[in-house]
């Protein structure tokens, strides 16, 4: 097998299941082979999702405030489904890009990229029970760029990815479950809670994968300290953004310190 030339296909391309197969293929071939890293990755220029969404400035997005309709409830679904999406391409990408890592660190993110694709045909199945399908509304491409801007260092992509944004998304997750509460007696309603409980757990596990890689590249500089988590989002111009919710709970099981956390905003820990 030419394992980076299959995860090449399977980045390049917009069907999950292409992804799925081979994914599986990978993680089958990398639990019990070792691994020569002899390419150069390849910096793509557009997302794989190009041709199936229209892409638009962030600020450009649908509003998704009228939960209330199976519009605006689709607008929602299709917005985290895009979100696991792009989780699957992240993962697979850590694995391309940083394929000199230990085999346990491609092990790893395989895993992810698994769970990440599990995530978007549930997701997807729900969408398509609200009547639309992955590309109906317009997406932005910020996990893309992101991942441009982290491709040549691992322990920045495993602070600004894992570290961040999949962490924010534990802090996120709970607040959606609030505003679908009033709607839980629907049955596409109950199943969107469900999947977002799934989510969640497996999420914590995500970040957590983030957290023991980043420590680990971390610990492979010297004169580098656990602190410079946030120079690295400073870095990035993340430092400064908002968070109203922290979940403590669910950043304290990936990893988080107390520290951190209370620098990150929350009160109490």
């Amino acid at each position: 097998m030419n394992f980076f030339k299959q995860l090449e296909i399977a980045l390049c391309s917009d069907d999950v299941e292409t992804k799925k197969q081979i994914t599986t293929d990978l993680l089958a071939y990398c639990t019990k082979n070792d691994l020569d890293f002899v390419i150069e990755p390849k910096s793509w220029e557009r997302p794989s999702y190009h041709k199936k969404c229209v892409i638009v400035a962030p600020q450009a997005l649908p509003k998704r405030n009228r939960l209330d309709t199976n519009e605006g409830l689709g607008k929602m679904v299709h917005a985290i489904t895009h979100i696991e999406y792009c989780a699957i391409d992240l993962a697979l990408d850590a694995v391309y890009r940083f394929g000199f890592m230990p085999r346990e660190f491609l092990i790893d993110w395989l895993v992810v990229a698994e769970d990440e694709i599990r995530h978007f045909v549930m997701l997807q199945d729900i969408l398509h029970e609200l009547g639309f399908a992955y590309g109906d509304f317009a997406v932005h491409q910020g996990f893309f760029e992101i991942a441009k801007q982290t491709e040549n260092s691992v322990i920045d992509r495993m602070a600004v990815v894992p570290r961040y944004y999949e962490a924010n998304g534990l802090d996120v997750n709970p607040q959606i479950v609030k505003k679908l509460e009033n709607r839980r007696k629907e049955r596409v309603v109950s199943k969107m809670i469900e999947a977002l409980y799934v989510i969640l757990e497996e999420e914590i596990d995500h970040v957590k994968k983030g957290d023991k890689w980043f420590s680990y590249s971390m610990q492979q500089k010297e004169g580098i300290e656990r602190d410079c988590y946030f120079e690295i989002l400073k870095k990035y111009n993340l430092l400064e953004k908002h968070r109203p919710h922290i979940n403590v709970q669910a950043r304290k099981r990936a990893g988080f310190s107390c520290e951190e956390i209370k620098i990150l905003g929350a009160k109490e820990c």
